[in-house]
């Protein structure tokens, strides 16, 4: 697999190391998003750039032609563009908040534990994530995706970093040492709690998910998720 690397920070430079372990070619590796003009004969495009730059990454590539695996959080205000844009190019295009095996079947139980809490009032519900220093995003996507999954069945309005509502979600959004990343549901009556967790102990776990991702996408036309990708719809 010829892969196109849209974004050479510590997660890309993961992906390369893997993907390379893996028996696959990175064609392209870039931090300029102002114009990519040759892909290089890409199969596919991996995008983990920053959120100032994956609109203009995932639209180059899609002129091109080559589908397209993004990972970038905190542009998400443009997501519902980009999926347009990917249809009316009849190209394909698969965003996830995160790549990670474990952490995708962790938003299933999340769902599926959030319509079951739904229906006990008594419980308060709260996320927290834990990050490295260097994370620009915040909260992170995958606690937004968290959020949004329980508050679909929660009398809760919206989610928010700041713990002044008792009508939001709250989501205590952590930043320390070089931490990659830990998420939290919790749900607290006056007489127990019960907890959801995941640990990411490295970078890996992420990668690989984009590296299989990528893979599964390639010849495949429209617009997916994770869940398509391991079948967990």
């Amino acid at each position: 697999m010829k892969i196109a690397l849209l974004g050479y920070g510590k997660m890309g430079q993961t992906i390369a190391r893997l993907a390379k372990e893996n028996g696959h070619e990175i064609v392209v590796a870039t931090n300029d998003s102002t114009s990519i003009s040759d892909f290089n004969g890409a199969e596919v495009a991996i995008d983990f750039s920053i959120p100032t730059a994956a609109y203009n990454n995932i639209k180059f590539a899609l002129d091109a032609g080559i589908p397209v695996i993004s990972g970038t959080t905190g542009w998400l205000e443009e997501l519902p563009r980009i999926e347009s844009y990917c249809q009316e190019k009849k190209g394909a295009f698969l965003y996830a908040s995160n790549f990670s095996v474990g952490v995708n079947i962790f938003f299933a139980i999340n769902k599926k534990l959030a319509e079951l809490m739904g229906q006990q009032p008594q419980y308060q519900s709260q996320i927290t994530e834990i990050h490295h220093t260097q994370k620009l995003d915040k909260p992170s996507g995958t606690a937004i995706t968290l959020a949004e999954q329980v508050l679909k069945f929660s009398q809760k309005q919206a989610w928010a970093l700041q713990n002044n509502n008792p009508n939001d979600l709250w989501i205590d959004s952590i930043r320390e040492g070089d931490v990659k990343g830990t998420h939290h549901v919790q749900y607290k009556s006056a007489v127990d709690t019960l907890t959801i967790s995941h640990e990411a102990h490295s970078r890996d776990g992420f990668a690989l998910g984009a590296i299989y991702a990528a893979q599964w996408i390639i010849g495949k036309q429209g617009v997916f998720s994770m869940q398509d990708v391991l079948n967990l719809s």
